[in-house]
């Protein structure tokens, strides 16, 4: 019996997806579930007269595939990936390959590509974005582990995901090693949070703002999804406007309260951990903790007053919160790259941003017209510190920069909350500021507690304490770095 090409576990809708698109360019597969009964009714179902065979076990599954064989996980993230490791490398050879494709915090996946190659196996995590439809016709894929399971892996995943549309270039590479891969793909949705923190503001200013029905704002957003903010949820968002039930608004509808699947946070504490400033996705995710207080907001609109009788003039302000939205969608990328570079020097990755850049232009919900800027800029200058210094994203910030300012004062003057906005103006400002108040602060936590501070006519790296109250000594506190 002809031996499968690959191996697939979990037949949720991801992996049900998944296993057809990888059926459907031409590669046998067979699939195992721990409920064997969603097996069969795959296999018999939409798999029926396909490439896909069923296995009612993991050893069935190991059995049908051809050497390496090939196993992709995809079930919920945490304990039970570990579970299903632990059953499957007593099964398998020497440079067999065990694939985590779920949504793993990439601590878990660099533990696990040492723990699996200790067994003589191979390791792959790989991000998959694009959601079911992603999984079915074509996903964006960020695969990262042990380097010798590429060549072995790399055309059913080139060959499954999806294309860029200008050039056809497959949305997947080979990110780096051990949790690189699920470190770019939570990155990836970290920018998504900010990103779609961003459009709910704007969204936000012209409901409340200037008073606009959702119709008239989805005629706004079509005009947007023409020019440098072409982009899936720009696109999305038009259509979610103009979708109507009896006709209202369906959005009109929806209770305010976001959910989260912890991606967003876990981008912003690694953030924290490496001292990047990413202020604009941490809004995001804030923005969605404070909408959950729906209960706590409702009771503090009839308490707490802000401002009224405010005008805002429409023909000003919508092209205004237009470039507001574009500059600071810039500053949601130049952070998470920026989160990226430290990241990959903190742990050797060597991570190659203008190719991941050319992965996010397909199938993911980041898609985007300016990746390719993205991409040349990094041509240009692989060391890039922040994509704000670049020639081309600099003069765009130039040029929005104005409507950029208005729409954060006219979002000030009327009381209406854009966390994320005023967070991206606040850090573009901080970034182009030459002298800062940490002095101040440095000043202050000498005087309090002696943590010393480093003078601007004094080398660097030479450290002093001021007796500020005369009645301090000479013992100081340990310097540290945040």
């Amino acid at each position: 019996m002809e031996k499968s090409d690959i191996g697939l576990v979990g037949l949720a809708v991801m992996g049900a997806n998944l296993a057809l698109n990888i059926e459907s360019k031409g590669f046998a597969i067979s699939v195992y579930n721990r409920n064997t009964d969603v097996v069969k009714q795959f296999v018999e179902g939409v798999a029926a007269g396909k490439r896909v065979r069923g296995a009612t076990s993991l050893e069935e599954l190991v059995s049908q595939l051809a050497s390496p064989r090939k196993i992709i996980i995809l079930i919920r993230a945490g304990n039970p990936v570990d579970e299903i490791i632990g059953q499957l490398i007593p099964l398998l050879s020497p440079g067999d390959i065990i694939i985590d494709g779920g949504n793993t915090h990439f601590p878990d996946t660099v533990r696990r590509t040492a723990f699996v190659e200790s067994h003589g196996l191979l390791y792959v995590g790989t991000g998959v974005s694009g959601g079911e439809e992603g999984a079915l016709k074509g996903p964006s894929m960020m695969p990262g582990g042990s380097k010798a399971a590429w060549e072995h892996v790399k055309p059913i995943f080139q060959g499954i995901s999806a294309k860029a549309p200008s050039d056809g270039i497959p949305c997947c590479d080979w990110v780096g090693p051990d949790g690189a891969g699920h470190f770019v793909k939570m990155v990836h949705n970290g920018i998504e949070y900010g990103d779609m923190q961003l459009i709910c503001e704007a969204y936000h200013l012209m409901r409340d703002g200037l008073g606009m029905t959702a119709p008239e704002m989805s005629e706004v957003f079509a005009e947007w999804n023409k020019g440098e903010l072409d982009s899936y949820l720009i696109q999305i968002t038009r259509d979610i406007l103009a979708f109507s039930d009896n006709g209202e608004a369906v959005v009109d509808k929806i209770l305010d309260t976001a959910g989260q699947k912890g991606t967003g946070k876990w981008t912003a504490v690694t953030a924290l951990d490496e001292g990047i400033p990413l202020t604009l996705i941490a809004e995001g995710v804030f923005a969605r903790c404070l909408s959950a207080a729906k209960a706590e907001r409702v009771n503090a609109s009839k308490i707490l007053s802000g401002p009224s009788g405010v005008k805002l003039d429409k023909a000003t302000l919508i092209p205004a919160i237009r470039d507001a939205l574009y500059a600071s969608k810039l500053v949601s990328y130049a952070q998470g790259f920026a989160l990226m570079r430290a990241a990959s020097e903190t742990n050797g990755w060597n991570l190659n941003y203008g190719s991941i850049a050319m992965m996010w232009r397909g199938g993911c919900i980041m898609r985007s017209a300016f990746l390719n800027d993205i991409k040349a800029a990094f041509d240009k200058k692989g060391d890039l510190a922040n994509l704000l210094l670049d020639g081309h994203f600099k003069n765009a910030v130039d040029k929005a920069q104005a409507g950029w300012r208005l729409t954060c004062k006219s979002a000030i003057e009327a009381g209406i909350p854009a966390p994320a906005i005023t967070a991206a103006l606040s850090y573009y400002d901080g970034y182009r500021t030459e002298k800062l108040p940490a002095n101040l602060l440095q000043a202050q936590r000498d005087y309090f507690g002696a943590h010393t501070y480093e003078r601007i006519d004094a080398p660097a790296g030479k450290f002093f304490h001021t007796n500020w109250t005369g009645e301090g000594g000479a013992v100081t506190s340990r310097t540290y770095n945040a």
